[in-house]
């Protein structure tokens, strides 16, 4: 049994049937981690937006400007500088 024309052209345009729908489902593939690239990179900016503004109240709360009158508030004091004892650290080389 010949192998006729019509077999020959089914089978190469299912051979570019196939190619093109592989083609075309790595570009969707692509698209859709493209998107979700950029939606973490979008979380990202946001957390380090957060971080930031985390950083920013810690800085402030640990300021003199605002340790000050709280300790004063609970009756405390600064001390004077011939209160202040240094100790050394365990095993420190003098």
């Amino acid at each position: 049994m010949a192998v006729r024309g019509r077999f020959w052209f089914a089978l190469w345009l299912l051979a570019v049937l196939g190619a093109l729908w592989a083609v075309a489902a790595r570009t969707t593939a692509g698209l859709r981690l493209a998107r979700a690239l950029d939606e973490t990179r979008q979380h990202r900016l946001q957390l380090e937006g957060r971080k930031s503004a985390a950083l920013r109240r810690l800085g402030t709360a640990q300021s003199r400007a605002t340790l000050v009158p709280r300790a004063e508030g609970l009756g405390l004091r600064l001390p004077a500088d011939s209160e202040i004892v240094i100790l050394p650290a365990p095993g420190a080389v003098k």
